[in-house]
C-alpha cells in the first residue's frame, strides 16, 4: 500500500488530484494536510469524507508550522509527498507580497527538511509556466525545462524560488525531487476569483465579466484531470531532479476565451463583457514546450477545450457550494464536516 501526503489538498488542483488517485489506485492511501485558508475549501472533498473512504484522511495544518509537519512526517510514514500548498491568486500577490513568500518558499522549504529526515521516496513540487516570464504576443518562442526564470510578478517570484530551493536540495542533500511547471488550469472546484469560474459564475448570475486591459494577454489552457494524470506519471515515473513542463491544448486571448464561455451559455458576449483597468505587471502571454514530458513518460493532454469547458460549465451548473463563496457563508458550513475527519 503507498502512502501520499498531499500538501494543499483542499484546493482546486489537489482536491482533482486526490479524487484521480483514489480513483484510479486503489492501493493508495491519501492523506491530505491543508490550513482552509481562503481558497481551501474543505467542501471540495465533502464526497469523499461523507463516503468515509479508509483510503483518505484530512488534517488540518499549515506547511510553515515546522513541529506540526515534521510530527505528520514521523507518525505517517509516506512514501511521497506532493506539494500543492500555494496561494496562487496573481492579483493578491500584488497587494499581498510577503503572504506568498512565507507560504510558497517558506512552506516549501519547512517540508523540504522534514522530508529529509525521515527517508521518504519522493518529493514532487507543483509549480507554473509563470516562472519563465512573458514573451511578446507575435513570438513563437516557447520555453524549455532549462530555460532561465524571469518572473514578472511577486506569486510567479515566490514560486521561483521554491523551485530554485527544491532544486539546491537536491544538488546539496540529495533530497529526491521532480519538478512540474504547468500552464493554466481550468475545471470543477477551482475558487471562482480565477478567470474560468469567474467568467461562468458571473454568466450565472446574471452579471458582467470584468477583463484586464483590452483582453488580448494570451494564455494556455489545460484541463485540470489532464495535470492530474500527468503528475501522477511524474512521482512514479519521472527522473529524480528533473524538472517537467506540462502543457495544455489551447492558446487563448482571454477575451476569445470569455466570448467562447459565454456563447456556450446561451450569453450574448458584447452584453456582458467589460473591460477594467489593467493590472500590474500583467504577463502578456505565456508558452512552453512540454516535449520532454511527451518523449519520457509518454504523457499528452487527452481533453480538448471543447469537451473541458462544457465538462467545467456543467459542474458549476449542477454544484452551487460556489454560492456560499459569494454570500460569505462558505467557512461556516466546513464546521460540520470538519467533525467528520
Amino acid at each position: 500500500m503507498e502512502k501520499i501526503l498531499v500538501t494543499g489538498g483542499a484546493g482546486f488542483i489537489g482536491s482533482n488530484f486526490i479524487f484521480y488517485m483514489l480513483r484510479k489506485h486503489n492501493d493508495t492511501q491519501i492523506v491530505c494536510y491543508d490550513n482552509l485558508t481562503y481558497a481551501g475549501c474543505l467542501r471540495s472533498l465533502r464526497s469523499i469524507i461523507l463516503s468515509k473512504d479508509p483510503n483518505f484522511r484530512f488534517v488540518k495544518g499549515d506547511i510553515t508550522d515546522a513541529e506540526s509537519v515534521g510530527r505528520l512526517m514521523r507518525t505517517e510514514q509516506f512514501d511521497i509527498v506532493v506539494n500543492f500548498a500555494a496561494q496562487s491568486h496573481v492579483d493578491r500577490a500584488i497587494k499581498e507580497p510577503a503572504d506568498f513568500q512565507t507560504t510558497n518558499y517558506v512552506g516549501t522549504q519547512v517540508l523540504l527538511d522534514a522530508f529529509n529526515q525521515y527517508g521518504i521516496s519522493r518529493f514532487h513540487q507543483v509549480s507554473t509556466d509563470e516562472v519563465y516570464g512573458s514573451i511578446p504576443l507575435d513570438s513563437d518562442e516557447a520555453f524549455t525545462e532549462d530555460a532561465p526564470l524571469k518572473p514578472g510578478n511577486p506569486y510567479a517570484a515566490s514560486k521561483a524560488a521554491a523551485d530554485m530551493l527544491c532544486m539546491s536540495y537536491y544538488n546539496t542533500y540529495g533530497t529526491p525531487v521532480t519538478i512540474s511547471r504547468s500552464c493554466n488550469n481550468y475545471g470543477p472546484r477551482q475558487f471562482p476569483e480565477k478567470l474560468v469560474p469567474k467568467i461562468i459564475t458571473s454568466a450565472l448570475h446574471n452579471e458582467k465579466v470584468p477583463l484586464y486591459g483590452d483582453g488580448q494577454n494570451v494564455r494556455t489552457w489545460l484541463f485540470v484531470e489532464d495535470h492530474c494524470r500527468a503528475i501522477d506519471r511524474i512521482i512514479h515515473d519521472g527522473k529524480i531532479g528533473n524538472i517537467y513542463n506540462v502543457d495544455g491544448t489551447d492558446d487563448y486571448a482571454n477575451i476569445n476565451l470569455a466570448q467562447d464561455i459565454l456563447q456556450r451559455m446561451g450569453k450574448d458576449p458584447d452584453e456582458y463583457i467589460e473591460f477594467v483597468e489593467d493590472r500590474a505587471g500583467h504577463d502578456r502571454r505565456y508558452s512552453i514546450d512540454d516535449t520532454k514530458l511527451y518523449d519520457e513518460l509518454g504523457w499528452e493532454p487527452e481533453k480538448d477545450m471543447d469537451h473541458g469547458l462544457n465538462r467545467t460549465i456543467d459542474w458549476y451548473t449542477r454544484h452551487t457550494w460556489w454560492e456560499t463563496i459569494f454570500d460569505g457563508t462558505y467557512k461556516d458550513t466546513e464546521t460540520e464536516l470538519l467533525k467528520l475527519v
